[in-house]
């Protein structure tokens, strides 16, 4: 059995390392919004009946998302560890470097698995029978057109191939989701409610497709596979356009709040979305533990080397300053 992956938010290993009890850490490996949707009170039938598929989440999604060709999963890893097995294996390719479960989940199913730049996945493209893109890129912050990814979608359903594209963070970006033309042939699209929204621990995704893909998958999730709360409370968080609005331009003045307050302890960014930022190099591991030994735990990366750091809360911006003070 393969080596589980290691994710932001290990706190854990945090405590392990350097000592500091898990609730004495500014974490900021996660990339999760810090400051999330305000979820009202939970009506008690919330959680004393079974979930109830009665619609409210799926129109509240389909008005956000632009298409109703979707289907609420438990978080979108869970898509990401089933749709490998939808299929029979085959050639993938897995756009590079980036989030590494991906390549995991379909190498685990039997897929051959190359990772490659954009360039490579064109310069083969009749070669794949699917292509997995995260656009925007996670930890980079690379973006790919969407006309781009419609020719590779294109061309890959004229032989039955899939395009995946994974857009944990396309709610930043919505001009480059190709959420709206789900239901084209060979598109699956993953969306989640973990980041922007900041709801992480309520493990809601979608995933967009046709019913060819659909149907399959919600066969093997099986019967309530999202929670009652997380139906209830996904449906007002995707429905409440002021509170999205205000928190899209809030995050992109925190994100470059944070890119001078790093350039000014002289670590350039070079890359990330508004709710992390993306400092490669060669130092990213004596930086990460520099931050550590003073309380801020971030994500280093080895291949290639870099260092993703997420937003604080807004009560904590000081205790970051002291820290890149403590650590340079």
């Amino acid at each position: 059995m393969a080596e589980p992956l290691v994710h932001g938010g290990d706190l854990v290993d945090a405590t392990r390392r350097f000592g500091l009890p898990p609730e004495g850490w500014l974490d900021l490996s996660t990339g999760i919004n810090p400051d999330p949707w305000p979820a009202p009170a939970l009506p008690p039938a919330a959680l004393a009946r079974l979930p109830l598929a009665d619609g409210h989440l799926e129109a509240a999604a389909a008005a956000y998302y632009g298409s109703d060709a979707l289907l609420p999963v438990p978080g979108s890893q869970a898509a990401i560890q089933l749709l490998p097995r939808l299929r029979a294996p085959g050639e993938v390719a897995v756009v590079g470097p980036t989030y590494a479960e991906h390549a995991h989940r379909w190498r685990a199913a039997g897929h051959r698995v190359t990772e490659t730049d954009a360039a490579g996945v064109e310069a083969g493209l009749e070669r794949w029978s699917v292509v997995v893109v995260v656009n925007p890129d996670n930890p980079s912050g690379r973006t790919l057109a969407p006309e781009r990814l419609t020719a590779w979608r294109e061309a890959l359903a004229g032989r039955g191939g899939w395009l995946v594209v994974d857009e944990a963070f396309a709610d930043l970006a919505p001009e480059h989701s190709l959420a709206p033309q789900a239901g084209a042939p060979g598109l699956v699209v993953l969306r989640s409610l973990g980041k922007f929204f900041g709801l992480a621990g309520l493990r809601l995704g979608f995933v967009l497709a046709g019913r060819e893909v659909l149907d399959p998958l919600a066969e093997a999730l099986g019967p309530w596979a999202v929670s009652g709360p997380a139906r209830w409370w996904g449906a007002l968080a995707l429905s409440d356009r002021e509170w999205q609005g205000r928190t899209r331009a809030h995050l992109a003045e925190a994100a470059a709040r944070l890119d001078r307050l790093l350039a000014d302890h002289g670590w350039a960014v070079a890359g990330g979305t508004a709710l992390f930022r993306w400092l490669p190099g060669e130092a990213a591991t004596a930086r990460q533990a520099a931050l550590a030994r003073v309380g801020v735990w971030t994500r280093v990366y080895d291949a290639p080397p870099g260092l993703r750091i997420g937003l604080p809360p807004a009560e904590r911006w000081e205790r970051l300053e002291a820290a890149l003070r403590a650590a340079v």
